[in-house]
């Protein structure tokens, strides 16, 4: 199954392969659509991921702050989310059921 971060009626990001930390699901750096993205100033420090760099998001003329973070010098301790992109203030992270649930879901109903 994948997971999208769908914002403002764009999909921010897909993947079938994201780190799921503190209830945040990471997406891998490929799985971003980066025409949406744009670095931001903003940092903010976890005590134990170390510090957090942003993204701000644009789609459709309206811009969503801040609304992605990633880490691009974690912690040891955060090592696996290494430039993998989180989100909030908004973005919706959500299930998209692949082919062969959808199969499964119409044999079911059958």
């Amino acid at each position: 199954m994948s997971v999208q971060a769908v914002w403002n009626g764009a999909v921010l990001a897909e993947s079938d392969d994201t780190h799921v930390v503190e209830g945040n699901h990471y997406f891998p750096p490929d799985s971003l659509n980066q025409e949406y993205f744009a670095p931001s100033s903003k940092k903010t420090v976890c005590p134990w991921k170390g510090i957090a760099s942003y993204y701000s998001i644009t789609v459709n003329g309206d811009t969503n702050s801040d609304a992605a973070w990633y880490y691009p010098h974690p912690s040891p301790l955060a090592r696996k989310i290494k430039d993998w992109t989180a989100f909030w203030n908004g973005v919706e992270v959500v299930d998209v059921p692949d082919a062969s649930d959808e199969e499964r879901a119409a044999d079911d109903r059958a």
